[in-house]
């Protein structure tokens, strides 16, 4: 029996004799099955052929960013947040290994895991299991756990609160469930939003954006991305850390807004003329 994992997304599932017939979190319109058709790893064959390496760089202040190097599934950066003896990691990789838990554990290791969707569920019940910590995921994404585990917690609502400072909040969009973390201590107080791709930060760093989908290129409805920014207007935060390491690095609340103004003015044909 292994835990299979997709090489294009990099989530693993439950244990079988062999292979599934197709990944579930690929075969959706929001991602996509390898033009070079369905192709499966585990862990250990990660592991064993020595490619793979994490980098865990320190951000800022009681903030660290790990991906693995060379770039593996969707490339995506999960951060290590250090909250008042609270340590918390915000989306996951599929990667690790030896030289990564013993890095983490001299950071303090992890009391929670929270995911903000499920392209970056990974390896996320390894994770949890090797540093006995809870995952938070949002219940309206329950549908797309594929390794199941008591170690998941769904949490329910708009909001969870899951330490003095640490804030989840259920924005939608991108996946029904998708989710935020809102770190009121971060940034010296000013706080800091971590989005994933919830909410992305583009390549001009002062905008952010809102799709359905990345890789096809499926645009959320307007309504709904200014639902989505009446919520954030709520939060208390100054800067912006994406999952592929994009950082809005000052006045982010008005980046957000701006943005989902200018992206509604676009969906709804009044921005331009073309």
């Amino acid at each position: 029996m292994k835990y299979y994992i997709c090489e294009t997304c990099g989530v693993q599932y439950e244990s079988s004799l062999k292979e599934p017939d197709t990944c579930k979190i690929c075969n959706e319109e929001r991602q996509y099955i390898h033009p070079n058709g369905q192709s499966w790893t585990t862990l250990e064959e990660m592991v064993d052929s020595g490619q793979f390496k994490n980098a865990i760089e320190r951000e800022e202040k009681k903030l660290y960013s790990i991906h693995t190097v060379p770039s593996f599934g969707i490339g995506q950066t999960a951060y290590l947040v250090q909250n008042n003896d609270f340590n918390i990691l915000w989306d996951c990789i599929t990667y690790i290994d030896e030289s990564t838990i013993k890095e983490i554990k001299n950071l303090g290791g992890v009391d929670a895991i929270a995911l903000s969707h499920p392209h970056y569920y990974s390896t996320q019940i390894e994770w949890a299991e090797i540093f006995d910590a809870p995952i938070y995921v949002h219940e309206d994404d329950r549908e797309w756990i594929t390794r199941p585990s008591n170690k998941i917690i769904f949490w329910t609502g708009e909001s969870l609160k899951l330490e003095n400072g640490i804030v989840l909040h259920r924005l939608g969009g991108h996946f029904k469930g998708a989710a935020v973390l809102e770190w009121k201590n971060g940034n010296d107080e000013k706080g800091i939003l971590l989005t994933g791709d919830v909410i992305q930060v583009v390549a001009d760093r002062k905008w952010v954006s809102f799709m359905y989908s990345y890789p096809n290129l499926i645009p959320l409805p307007a309504s709904k991305v200014e639902e989505m920014a009446d919520r954030v207007k709520e939060f208390e935060f100054d800067r912006i850390y994406n999952a592929f390491h994009r950082i809005v690095k000052e006045d982010a609340k008005s980046s957000v807004l701006k943005s989902a103004e200018r992206y509604v003015k676009a969906i709804n044909g009044t921005l331009f003329t073309t």
